[in-house]
C-alpha cells in the first residue's frame, strides 16, 4: 500500500496534510529554514506515533518531529520528510500537588501548563518569550533555557521522566516520578536536548515548584557589569537564592527597541550604557504579605538594597515595578529581544555561554574584533547575566554567507578562549552544524555518532541535524 494511504487509514485523511495544507508547518519562526515536507502527520496518541514511525522505517522515509516550531536553529527543516506534529497530543494528564509534579503530553503549550499549575498555587518555572506557542516536546528536545535558569535550571533539570518513540517504533517508557533513580544509563537525559534525532518525545513528568506569592522587579542602571554581579551575589545571599532573573540589556538594545516600540520607552533617565532587569520571587508569607500600608516586604527589601548601592555609586538609577502591569511592561521589553534582532535587517544570531565573571571580558573582546572587521555593522545583544548566557547579534545590510561565517568564527574564538560554549539554549539544528565541526571535541563527536547509529541505523529520525556531515 502507498505510504500516505496507509497513514491516512491510520490517522484519518484530515490528519495527513499535504501541499498547501502542509505549507505553514514548513516555515519556522525565523523564516530562514523554509522546507516542503512530504506530509504533515497529526497523531492523537503515542500508539499512533509508534505506528507512524514503524511505517516510515519500513519504507525508509525520514521523520522530523515538530512542536510549536518556535526554534531559532533550523531544527524542524523537513524537505521531503514526514513531519510529525504533536499538536493534538495536548492533554495535561495530572497535576499532583502532593508530589509537585505534572504529567503532560508533548503537545501541551507552555503557557497552558503555567496556568494549570497556577490554579493549585504551584508553578512550572520554565519561561521565555514564545511560551504562548512553544510546546513541552520542543522545550525538552532542545533543553530550553529561558529567563529563570538562574533559580530553577534548564528544562533537563525540570524533567523527572519521559516517554518516547524510538526510531524503530518501539515505545520507551521512562515515566518515573523519582528524584533518585540510579538504575543504569541516564536515557532520559540522552533524549533531552537530542532535538528528535534519537527518538520522538511523547509525554513527560515535570517538576513543579511553589508559586511565588509576590515579586520584586526592578530595572536598574549600573556603571559596569562587575557591579551588577556584586548586586546579584548580595541579593542571592540575602534572599536564600530567590533571585529568579538577572537580565542585562545595553543602551544599543534599548535604542533599537524604542525605535520599534515607541509606546514602551525606557523608564530611566537618559540612556544608561548598562541596564539590568532583576526579579526576586518570594514564596514565604513573611516576605510576600502586604503590611498595614500595603507595602510588600520583598519589594521594600529590594528597594533598600538598591538605595544603599546608589549611595555608594554602584547603582546610578532604578525603577521598581509597583503593580503587575508595571512588572509586565518591564518584561515586555526584555522578551522582545528576538523580535528586535530579527526586525532590523540581515543578522547573525548567536547563543553562547561563558563563566559569569567573563561576560564583560567576552563582550569587550568580541566588540573590538567585529567593529574593526565590519565597521558598518550594528551589534545588539542581551544576556541572561545570572547564568552567563549571551545572545550577541550582529546586523549588517551587506552580510554574505562568507561574512556570516567570519563573524560566527570570531564569536566562537572568543568563547573558546574563555572556556565557554557556542550553544547555550537554542540547540544545534542546522545553524550550528559548522560550529560543531569546528569546535566540538573529536571524541565527543565520534561518541555521538556511535549513539546515533546504534539507535537509528537508517538515519531516519530528524536526519541532518546536530551532527556535522
Amino acid at each position: 500500500m502507498d505510504l500516505l494511504k496507509q497513514l491516512q487509514e491510520l490517522l484519518g485523511s484530515e490528519h495527513v496534510l499535504t501541499g498547501a495544507d502542509a505549507a505553514r508547518y514548513g516555515r519556522d519562526w525565523t523564516g530562514a529554514y523554509a522546507s516542503q515536507p512530504r506530509a504533515v502527520l497529526r497523531p492523537a496518541n503515542t500508539q499512533e506515533v509508534s505506528a507512524i514511525v514503524k511505517a516510515a522505517a519500513a519504507s525508509g522515509t525520514p521523520i522530523v518531529p515538530v512542536s510549536g516550531n518556535t526554534g531559532l536553529s533550523g531544527g524542524t527543516h523537513a524537505d521531503g520528510a514526514l513531519m510529525v506534529s504533536v499538536e493534538r497530543m495536548n492533554r495535561i494528564h495530572e497535576i499532583n500537588t502532593g508530589a509537585r509534579i505534572a504529567i503532560v503530553d508533548a503537545g501541551v503549550v507552555l503557557s497552558r501548563l503555567h496556568e494549570a499549575a497556577a490554579d493549585v498555587d504551584l508553578c512550572f518555572p520554565l519561561t521565555f518569550g514564545a511560551r504562548g506557542s512553544a510546546m513541552i516536546g520542543g522545550a525538552l528536545s532542545t533543553n530550553a533555557g529561558g529567563s529563570n535558569v538562574l533559580r530553577y535550571g534548564s528544562t533537563r533539570g525540570l524533567c523527572l521522566g519521559l516517554e518516547a518513540v524510538l526510531p524503530n517504533g518501539e515505545i520507551l517508557d521512562l515515566m518515573g516520578q523519582l528524584h533518585k533513580d540510579n538504575s543504569g544509563y541516564a536515557l532520559k537525559d540522552l533524549l533531552i536536548g537530542a532535538e528528535g534525532t534519537l527518538g520522538l518525545i511523547t509525554k513527560a513528568v515535570l517538576r513543579l515548584s511553589p508559586a511565588p506569592k509576590a515579586y520584586a522587579t526592578a530595572l536598574i542602571a549600573v556603571p559596569q557589569l562587575d557591579t551588577a554581579l556584586d548586586l546579584l551575589h548580595r541579593l542571592q545571599e540575602a534572599t536564600g537564592n530567590a533571585v529568579e532573573a538577572f537580565e542585562y540589556m545595553p543602551a544599543e538594545f534599548h535604542a533599537a527597541h524604542d525605535a520599534m516600540h515607541p509606546e514602551r520607552p525606557l523608564p530611566l533617565q537618559g540612556s544608561p550604557a548598562i541596564t539590568i532587569l532583576v526579579e526576586v520571587g518570594a514564596t514565604a508569607p513573611r516576605d510576600a504579605t502586604p503590611d498595614a500600608d500595603g507595602a510588600i516586604p520583598v519589594v521594600d527589601y529590594l528597594e533598600s538594597v538598591l538605595a544603599e548601592m546608589m549611595e555608594k555609586g554602584l547603582v546610578s538609577d532604578a525603577t521598581i515595578a509597583r503593580s503587575e502591569a508595571q512588572r509586565q511592561a518591564l518584561w515586555a521589553t526584555r522578551e522582545a529581544a528576538a523580535e528586535v534582532a530579527m526586525g532590523n535587517g540581515p543578522v547573525v544570531l548567536s547563543d553562547v555561554s561563558v563563566p559569569l565573571d567573563k561576560v564583560a571580558i567576552f563582550l569587550e573582546r568580541i566588540e573590538a574584533r567585529v567593529a574593526e572587521a565590519f565597521p558598518a555593522s550594528k551589534r545588539l545583544w542581551v544576556s541572561h547575566l545570572g547564568d552567563g548566557n549571551v545572545h550577541y547579534n550582529v546586523l549588517d545590510q551587506d552580510l554574505t554567507p562568507h561574512s556570516k561565517d567570519q563573524i560566527t568564527e570570531m564569536i566562537e574564538d572568543e568563547v573558546r578562549r574563555l572556556n565557554g560554549s557556542f550553544s547555550a539554549e537554542h540547540g544545534i539544528g542546522l545553524s550550528k552544524k559548522n560550529s560543531m565541526a569546528r569546535r566540538k571535541d573529536r571524541v565527543a563527536l565520534s561518541t555521538m555518532r556511535a549513539i546515533k547509529t546504534a539507535l537509528d541505523p537508517q538515519n531516519l529520525m530528524n536526519p541532518g541535524k546536530i551532527l556535522p556531515d
